[in-house]
């Protein structure tokens, strides 16, 4: 009997999958393994399932120089790749898109001494790049647009409400992801110019239209804000053409939706960390209140949000948040910037469902919570910024700020109410431009730090002026709504009293002119036309109230900002306050269109002449609060300290009625539209933050 030609092998002590001994075959260093791999090798290697975290592992391990090294065989699983997606194999077009986002992403993320070219020779070779790329962007484009629906013999309705085939969907997905991995990874380089070359808009708004759950446009939408910020600047990018021009209401509707739907799970991120809905006077909040609370019922239990995982190690578990879905605001910013029909249906988009918050609802939430706890990181701070610069693209369409005062308009809306001093308690619908207030009031209040953040303050005076601009101009009075007195303590007590206690260490930041003109703005145009927007002639009162309570401060403001508020050398010009007989009426004041007005940079002259007005205004109250105080025969050592406060009163209501408006309020009312290009360094840091979140995004496996 011959002996058997087969020999028994030993049992491995542990048994590698398959695809785990191929990923060790392609990046082996080994000289004589350079050559090029057989059809079969590639045919069996697109069969198996994927192992991300095996590959992911594998590349990280090897190091920038070390993928030089073998960029022929990262060349090879590249071009392999693309041409497997672009074959339209179903049975294999999955595994080649999840090979190819953990390699993107992992491949990219590493530095390079020459990033454009270095990442060019690991990915494609400088000789084939251009039919390499061009090959694969079509084949991406191919795939978001038709999921390959020949791949599966089946038909994928293009309408939205119909069954789509969960195959195609998973499939479009996932070259959603592959987009974004190279848009992310390769941002600072020139491989993102071939995905404006091959227009991916309307492959992407065909896409957005057959997703059936809201919160799934996130990643489509987070990919058509990375390309519509590459290099504009720098030349015409043309998505922005494509949100200039874009006019299917439908799919701008479907976008709203989801953009909605992804504000709300981001701000339940929050809200899983502390709760703070407001909660009326119960049996168990009156007993905490008086400090009994170990004597109240059980609370039963309802669920909440899973709180965000603290992977960064960091104490305070708010600085992590916003989480990556933050990076929506930079699409959602653009398409508000370009689009004015986007601007409407952000508005007026009911919400998704009976109990649901309306997107624009939803967008203000996670603005106001985002906002509270702007200070805690400078990821926080900016993504702040950029909804700020949103709401007031918004408050400067003459079309959609009447619309944020309207009543028929009024929906609730969650504001942030995590740390002490918190919002009041208010109705539970008002009129959206209430909210917005709101919002712009508790930034300020909660982000005094001595290293204050100026663009941030800067934007929501900037709001704050806007909308008080509008009801001067529209003579429209905004009653029961809105808490006033809130407003101006913020800017008074608050705000006057941190510039002028921290001015020397203010005084030399380049940024701090614009707010100073804007705040100065904000207190001159109360001055001129509350009496025209505010709800009674007590609201009135209480103004002049509180500037009259925070005159002092003004000397040491313009003392501390002397460099920087420069009085015009023309007396006649320097405001002064003109009293009248106390029956002389109040005289008109005129206000141009706020939609076409415009102002001139800051001016030194300007500001200066606005805080002499406020300056005057105050002492013409306590020349008539003294003169009351030594009719009594009290003295004037103290003044109108020994006065009551109904006696102060009283002397504020008359003088208003005999107060003229003071000299240098001239142009209050009027201010300047946004303007991007004015902007771009804050434009292009946010762009690089939400690049960074999209990188998370991919290597977690997707946001929304």
């Amino acid at each position: 009997m011959e002996p058997s030609p087969l020999t028994q092998q030993d049992r491995p002590s542990i048994f590698q999958p398959k695809i785990d001994r191929l990923y060790e075959q392609l990046f082996s260093t080994d000289e004589n393994d350079q050559f090029q791999l057989s059809d079969g090798y590639w045919q069996e290697f697109f069969l198996l399932r994927p192992d991300k975290s095996s590959l992911q592992r594998r590349l990280e391990w090897t190091s920038a120089d070390d993928l030089l090294h073998l960029q022929n065989r990262t060349q090879q699983l590249f071009r392999r790749a693309a041409g497997q997606i672009n074959s339209r194999n179903g049975t294999s077009d999955g595994a080649a898109l999840d090979t190819l986002t953990v390699f993107l992403d992992t491949v990219l993320a590493k530095r390079y001494t020459n990033p454009s070219s270095e990442i060019i020779t690991v990915l494609a070779g400088l000789d084939e790049v251009d039919d390499i790329f061009l090959d694969f962007a079509n084949a991406v484009e191919n795939v978001i647009r038709t999921g390959g629906a020949g791949m599966f013999d089946v038909h994928i309705p293009s309408t939205s409400g119909c069954c789509i085939d969960s195959i195609a969907v998973s499939i479009r997905r996932k070259a959603v992801e592959v987009a974004i991995a190279l848009t992310a990874g390769a941002y600072q380089t020139s491989l993102v110019s071939y995905f404006t070359h091959r227009d991916l808009f309307p492959c992407l708004m065909k896409y957005i239209q057959d997703l059936d759950t809201p919160s799934q446009i996130f990643e489509p939408f987070l990919l058509l804000g990375l390309l519509a910020n590459f290099n504009k600047f720098e030349f015409r990018n043309p998505y922005r053409s494509r949100l200039e021009d874009f006019v299917n209401e439908a799919a701008i509707q479907q976008i709203i939706r989801g953009f909605g739907a992804v504000c709300s799970r981001s701000r339940d991120k929050y809200v899983a960390i502390q709760e703070d809905i407001e909660e009326g006077w119960t049996l168990s909040s009156t007993l905490k209140y008086i400090g009994l609370g170990v004597l109240t019922p059980s609370r039963s239990s309802t669920p909440t949000p899973n709180p965000p995982s603290n992977t960064e190690g960091t104490k305070d578990p708010f600085a992590i948040l916003p989480d990556t879905n933050a990076a929506i605001f930079l699409p959602a910013y653009d398409f508000t910037h370009a689009n004015q029909l986007y601007r409407l249906n952000l508005l007026t988009h009911p919400s998704y469902t009976p109990k649901s918050e309306t997107p624009f609802s939803a967008f203000l939430s996670l603005t106001s919570y985002t906002l509270h706890h702007a200070h805690r990181s400078s990821r926080a701070s900016l993504y702040g910024l950029l909804s700020l610069i949103t709401l007031r693209i918004l408050t400067e369409d003459a079309t959609i700020c009447p619309k944020l005062f309207s009543p028929a308009l009024s929906t609730p809306v969650r504001l942030c109410r995590q740390r002490a001093p918190s919002l009041p308690a208010t109705p539970s619908s008002r009129p959206l431009a209430a909210s917005i207030l709101d919002i712009a009031i508790d930034t300020i209040t909660h982000n005094l730090r001595r290293r204050l953040d100026i663009p941030l303050y800067t934007a929501a005076l900037h709001i704050l002026h806007r909308l008080l601009s509008h009801l001067a101009s529209t003579r429209t009075r905004f009653p029961g709504y809105y808490h006033w007195p809130l407003l101006w303590q913020t800017l008074l007590s608050s705000l006057l009293r941190f510039l002028a206690t921290y001015a020397a260490l203010l005084v030399t930041d380049p940024g701090l002119p614009a707010l100073l003109d804007v705040f100065l703005a904000v207190l001159a145009l109360a001055v001129a036309a509350g009496d025209v927007f505010l709800p009674d002639a007590a609201a009135h009162d209480d103004f002049f109230y509180k500037l009259v309570e925070s005159a002092h401060l003004f000397p040491k403001f313009r003392t501390g900002f002397a460099s920087l508020l420069k009085p015009s050398p023309n007396p006649s010009a320097r405001a002064s306050a003109m009293m009248a007989s106390s029956t002389s009426p109040h005289p008109d004041v005129h206000y141009s269109s706020s939609s076409s007005s415009s102002s001139s940079p800051f001016s030194s002259t300007a500001a200066a002449a606005r805080l002499d007005a406020l300056m005057a205004t105050a002492a013409y109250f306590e020349r008539l609060l003294e003169e009351e105080s030594s009719k009594g025969g009290r003295g004037n050592k103290q003044q109108h300290q020994q006065l009551g406060s109904k006696e102060v009163g009283r002397v504020i209501r008359r003088g208003v009625e005999g107060l003229r408006v003071p000299e240098g309020m001239e142009g209050v009312e009027r201010w300047e539209r946004w303007r991007e290009g004015d902007e771009r360094g804050m434009v292009k840091k946010v762009g690089r933050k939400a690049v960074e979140d999209a990188r998370k995004v991919v290597r977690e496996g997707g946001g929304g």
